[in-house]
């Protein structure tokens, strides 16, 4: 069984036991999360396509961890005008572990 739902502006395919790394959320690590936008769940009925969500179907899963993604480097530069701009950046992301899927 499979569902495909849809958290931080961006859509994931999970299964039960995925770990999932999504946009941060502001919950604790260890706490329960629930995701009602759920798009499309697969299981033994068959496929179930919302319009644009699934009724009455949802999906749970357990805060793990919070933290950084790796640095990137924005660097901007013109060529001849001395005119150098280098700045980093850490995405933050909340790394989930898809426990349950209601349909």
């Amino acid at each position: 069984m499979y569902a495909i739902i849809e958290t931080g502006g961006k859509q994931y395919k999970v299964q039960e036991g995925d770990a999932i790394y999504i946009e941060k959320l502001d919950v604790n690590e260890g706490d329960v999360v629930t995701f009602d936008r759920v798009l499309l769940v697969s299981g033994d009925k068959g496929v179930s396509i919302g319009s644009p969500v699934v009724s009455g179907a949802s999906v749970s899963a357990k805060v793990e961890k919070q933290g950084k993604g790796r640095k990137v480097i924005v660097y901007k530069y013109k060529a001849k005008k001395n005119y150098r701009r280098k700045q980093g950046h850490r995405q933050p992301y909340t790394k989930v572990v898809i426990e349950k899927i209601q349909a």
